[in-house]
């Protein structure tokens, strides 16, 4: 899946919420081939999105994936394809959440989606600065944030300075912003703490 359409945003937005006393926010930790992220995710303000992303991390989902559209001073995007570009099979679309007051902030990640606002599925993104004009409205859906980076940014960045080129599968669909050379997750495991 990739961005077709972008929104803007005016609304108000609230920091992350920090886990109280009684829950722990998960964290996963992606292992790729340039390094370790972890990312503490939102279940408070994005419930149905962190289910739905710890459903494909619990799978293996994710293991083997590429980061195929990384736009250096945008985003980095990942979690549906493989590093020879077949697109790995994906559950039912969930409900779009991005009302939830979680910004675009640098460090923070969102599920990519269609045009159509209740399509997302396993692909995510990373964003590599804030962009605002991805938050939602509750009356103009966004792009939904349900967690953050809170170790391995660094790797983040490294990932973002990679070349890119114009891909053509065998197939014929073409892709922008393709690492030239694969940015593999190799694993995408729960941490226990």
């Amino acid at each position: 899946m990739r961005f077709v359409h972008l929104f803007s945003c005016s609304a108000i937005l609230r920091p992350f919420a920090e886990p109280s006393a009684h829950a722990t926010a998960p964290h996963v930790v992606l292992k790729t081939n340039y390094g370790e992220i972890e990312l503490e995710l939102d279940p408070l303000h994005a419930p149905a999105t962190v289910k739905n992303f710890l459903h494909y991390v619990r799978s293996g989902h994710y293991d083997g994936t590429i980061f195929h559209r990384v736009i250096g001073n945008f985003m980095i995007q990942g979690g549906g394809m493989t590093a020879d570009f077949r697109q790995k099979p994906a559950g039912p679309p969930i409900k779009n959440e991005s009302a939830n007051g979680l910004p675009n902030v640098r460090g923070s990640i969102a599920m990519a989606r269609t045009s159509l606002p209740d399509s997302a599925t396993c692909q995510f993104f990373i964003n590599v600065r804030d962009n605002p004009f991805l938050d939602g409205q509750p009356q103009k859906p966004g792009y939904a944030v349900f967690g953050k980076v809170v170790a391995g940014m660094d790797v983040v960045d490294k990932i973002k300075t990679v070349p890119t080129q114009k891909y053509r599968t065998p197939a014929g669909a073409t892709f922008d912003d393709v690492p030239v050379q694969p940015v593999v997750i190799e694993s995408a495991r729960e941490k226990t703490r």
